[in-house]
């Protein structure tokens, strides 16, 4: 929804004239400019970009290869491309408090670059992504954003995400490939990046140990001391950035006194000399660049402005020349100066013109009046200005090609293509159309800068509709054959819908959708029914919005998938406690099963647990769910007198507490690379013949093929000798691991706690996912 009034003044309270007008100043300082590389959204090394940046005025940037679509959401249930689009979004708003400019190598939801979940080894991340590819893009990042320096932020050793090995390997690559003329992945000109530092620290933690000590540092970039205008050090500028990161569940306090310096090893240098700083052989100032009485009053201009903080009057004057000055320069450079520095000059124009900007104290202030607009569509706009100290202040906007600006209202094309979900760059300063060009004269100098508008229009689809449920589960074991979808947000109203289904099937209009027959002889498979919108194929959307970021949307086609499978059912009553990171309870109901969610009230009431005679915690829960943890110890009496307690993959930091969380005690492994499975082909061994793998159906070899992602994580590593380990499996050349299903008797009931992603598979209609999980909810005395 628009911002407003409330949420206005919230922004702006938020972002002080003075801090911005500090910020404007800190990148005339150098033209020395700094790449860090990563794999996934909340990868950058947040702090010491801070301090690049916010004190030493170092232009940074980002590279990273993929959206995150494999990792966990601490905030919903996006999963896949929908939490890739999330993240994406987080993304920009962490580079926005640190002025970082960011380029993605995947482009699209279907990119072979992408968050195929968590992966040991460089070599198998590159075999997904293709190497080619990953090359291709890298270089033709650095290629556009030619910095001078890049610093991955992980090493490439063992024990480390495979993903962020394999970012690692390429970028010693990429040094060279990206100042071949002939290497053939990219046609921008090329550039030869002069420095590759790698991280002198370890990045082992709760997720990772590697194997190998770092590098020794060559040198140290300081983290301590404070922003002077604001106070704030530097790691808590980063962790302002990195709370962005809400579905990782990132931002933390970093008390007084707990700052980190950040030493770093130089693995390759195309520069002569020592290399004592991270300036070290590199130009540093505009002086540096050529000799030339232009660009040294350029210089001059950004010192003296940067003295004069906070007298604007004084500030703006310098700028103002600095600015003049520096066109001068632009203009004197040779073709070949042109080629090795002029998109340096290009930046400090940039920069100088937000200065500008930002000392005239000048306003300007674009408001929307509708987050998602269809082609044909209108959306309000107002504008806001204030010339403040400048001789004239003009206000345009800046729309894409068939936009058009009439009487307060933006009027987007027929033929508007849909916004992307994944934009491949992401440049503070510099936003996107539609937005806002401020054209403003000071001290008879011309300058313009672009303004973001509060909340950019999404274009959406202009034939869309929403089909529910786009996944289903029919369990043939059942005497079900009917399914009922429902269609509902048709655009554009009025337009006739109609499924294309598979041979047989039948479907009947009804005011919600379609009640769709299906043979009564169905073979087990996948199955897909496709929606159209007067005969042409309609896009389902997905609308993501959180509070944190900007609205955005996900266009796929629009068509339901159904999955038959055979599942024998037990007879349980189950309750489900969900941490709202997972849909269990959903998919077990789906299959036949008696399933109810359970509110705060029922598990902190004895009597309303008797009415189940099985128990399942959804992932996290134990941490999202508010009294849970202190209302295990009734959970435990309940499971002694007979029932069955089905407890999901937890992360070691979910409340998880070994002695007191499960009936018995039961410790979750870490860092979490060593107690997981990521090959999800990896072999399963049976260790123990234990009902659970029989009762009501029989897991044999099928129900392991067809997985997604991985086997499982988060393993147990250390139990009670009351739990039975079911289960082997390992990923290729490490030694097996036996966490991942254990089952223990507890007086008259029982304890079941698995790690094998089951939540996930079933959104993925795995088959043997349902058929295991039908048993482990199955009661004891069934």
């Amino acid at each position: 929804m628009p911002l407003t009034q409330p949420a206005r003044l919230s922004a702006e309270s938020r972002s002080a004239h003075i801090v911005r007008m500090w910020r404007a100043l800190q990148p005339l300082q150098t033209v020395v400019s700094f790449m860090n590389t990563g794999a996934h959204p909340d990868d950058e090394t947040s702090a010491m970009l801070a301090a690049l940046a916010w004190r030493d005025g170092v232009d940074i940037s980002y590279a990273c290869s993929t959206r995150g679509e494999g990792g966990q959401n601490d905030i919903g249930t996006e999963s896949g491309a929908a939490l890739g689009v999330l993240r994406t979004s987080e993304m920009e708003a962490a580079c926005d408090i640190l002025g970082l400019r960011m380029y993605w190598l995947s482009e699209t939801p279907e990119d072979t670059i992408f968050d195929f979940g968590f992966s040991k080894s460089g070599t198998e991340t590159l075999s997904y992504w293709g190497r080619d590819r990953t090359l291709a893009r890298f270089v033709h990042i650095l290629r556009r954003e030619r910095p001078d320096i890049i610093c991955p932020t992980f090493l490439d050793v063992p024990g480390q995400h495979g993903h962020h090995r394999a970012m690692t390997e390429a970028a010693h690559k990429v040094m060279d490939l990206a100042a071949d003329p002939d290497f053939p992945g990219s046609d921008l000109p090329p550039w030869q990046v002069k420095k590759l530092y790698l991280p002198a620290w370890s990045g082992a933690g709760q997720a990772y140990d590697d194997d190998l000590p770092p590098p020794l540092g060559t040198l140290v970039i300081p983290g301590k001391g404070l922003d002077p205008v604001t106070g704030w050090s530097f790691e808590r500028i980063g962790q302002q950035s990195r709370a962005c990161h809400a579905t990782q569940a990132m931002g933390k306090w970093v008390a007084a006194g707990r700052e980190r310096h950040f030493p770093l090893h130089l693995a390759d240098t195309r520069v002569n000399g020592p290399d004592t700083k991270l300036g070290s052989g590199l130009a540093l100032r505009l002086t540096d660049l050529k000799p030339c009485p232009h660009l040294e009053a350029a210089q001059m201009g950004c010192d003296a402005a940067r003295a004069a903080f906070p007298d604007t009057a004084k500030m703006l004057a310098q700028l103002s020349a600095a600015l003049a000055a520096l066109r001068r320069g632009d203009a004197a450079l040779t073709p070949a100066e042109r080629a090795a520095f002029g998109h340096k000059l290009n930046r400090k124009e940039e920069q100088l013109a937000h200065a500008i900007h930002h000392a005239a104290r000048a306003e300007v202030l674009g408001f929307t009046g509708a987050d998602f607009v269809r082609p044909g569509g209108r959306v309000g706009v107002s504008i806001e200005t204030r010339q403040g100290d400048v001789e004239a202040l003009k206000v345009e906007p800046c729309l894409p090609d068939g936009w058009a600006a009439v009487a307060g209202e933006l009027r987007v094309p027929e033929d508007a293509a849909t916004s992307t979900p994944y934009p491949d760059t992401y440049l503070p300063g510099l936003p996107a159309a539609p937005c806002l060009e401020a054209l403003i004269t000071a001290h008879g100098v011309a300058s313009s800068i672009r303004v973001p508008l509060s909340l950019p229009p999404v274009v959406l689809p202009a034939r869309s509709a929403t089909l529910t449920p786009s996944m289903a589960v029919l369990n043939t074991a059942g005497p079900k054959r009917r399914l009922s979808v429902a269609v509902s947000d048709i655009h554009p109203e009025g337009a006739e819908p109609a499924l294309d289904m598979p041979d047989g099937w039948r479907s009947v209009r009804t005011d919600e959708g379609f009640d769709v027959t299906l043979p009564e002889a169905l073979p087990e498979g996948a199955y897909t029914l496709r929606l159209t919108l007067d005969g042409q194929p309609a896009q389902s959307i997905t609308r993501i919005a959180y509070p944190h970021v900007a609205p955005r949307a996900l266009a796929r086609p629009a068509e339901t998938t159904l999955r038959a499978i055979n599942v024998k059912l037990p007879g349980a009553r189950i309750g489900y406690i969900g941490g709202g990171n997972d849909r269990v309870d959903h998919w077990l109901a789906a299959i036949g099963l008696d399933v109810t969610p359970l509110d705060d009230r029922d598990f902190e009431t004895p009597s309303r647990l008797a009415r189940f005679n099985t128990i399942v915690i959804g992932i996290f829960a134990i941490r999202f769910r508010e009294g849970l943890a202190q209302a295990m110890p009734r959970i435990h009496d309940w499971v002694r007198k007979g029932g069955t307690l089905v407890t999901l993959y937890h992360r070691p930091w979910d409340a998880w507490d070994p002695d007191t969380t499960p009936p018995a005690r039961l410790e979750i492994g870490q860092p979490s690379l060593r107690w997981r499975v990521t090959d999800q082909n990896a072999d399963v061994t049976v260790l123990n013949d234990h009902e659970i793998l029989h009762r009501p159906n029989q897991i044999g070899p099928d129900d392991w093929a067809g997985w997604h992602k991985e086997r499982g994580l988060y393993f147990a590593k250390d139990w009670d000798a009351a739990y039975t380990p079911l289960l082997s499996m390992h990923d290729a050349d490490e030694a097996p691991l036996e966490g991942a299903l254990l089952s223990a008797e507890i007086g008259k009931g029982r304890h079941v706690h698995t790690s094998l992603i089951l939540h996930h598979q079933m959104e993925q209609l795995t088959p043997g996912a349902f058929r295991l999980f039908a048993n482990l909810v199955a009661p004891r005395d069934a």
